[in-house]
């Protein structure tokens, strides 16, 4: 199993897809209701839907991993308000963090060989 798409909502469509574009992300599908875009970097995909409203104080949290983490904050620094600069975390990622118009919370970060093998990760054997 894989994770494909993450799809969130949106009360300004049009605002998304020009946060989303500043991103980085490339636009593939736009109706009046719906806007999928392809990262460009691996197979994923990522989508935002028309919403009458966005919940509030929804905790989920969307990473987006970025090999030149703080060039990419040096380029969005001027048109994003981070509420974290990158920062290196004790679990070996690099993080930055933001909202989207929408108050999404977002995750730039690099996590490298870290993302899936940490130092502490878990093997066969050490599961029940």
């Amino acid at each position: 199993m894989r994770l494909n798409q993450v799809t969130i909502g949106s009360t300004d469509l049009d605002r998304a897809e020009r946060f989303y574009l500043l991103l980085g992300l490339r636009l593939i599908v736009k109706t009046g209701d719906y806007l999928r875009f392809e990262c460009p970097d691996g197979g994923s995909t990522f989508s935002v839907e028309r919403v009458s409203e966005v919940a509030a104080g929804a905790q989920v949290t969307i990473y987006f991993e970025a090999d030149d983490l703080d060039e990419q904050y040096q380029r969005l620094c001027g048109s994003v308000e981070f509420t974290q600069p990158p920062t290196d975390m004790p679990w070996l990622w690099r993080e930055a963090r933001l909202l989207d118009p929408d108050g999404h919370r977002l995750c730039l970060f690099h996590a490298g060989e870290a993302r899936r093998n940490p130092p502490w990760r878990l093997e066969p054997r050490d599961l029940p």
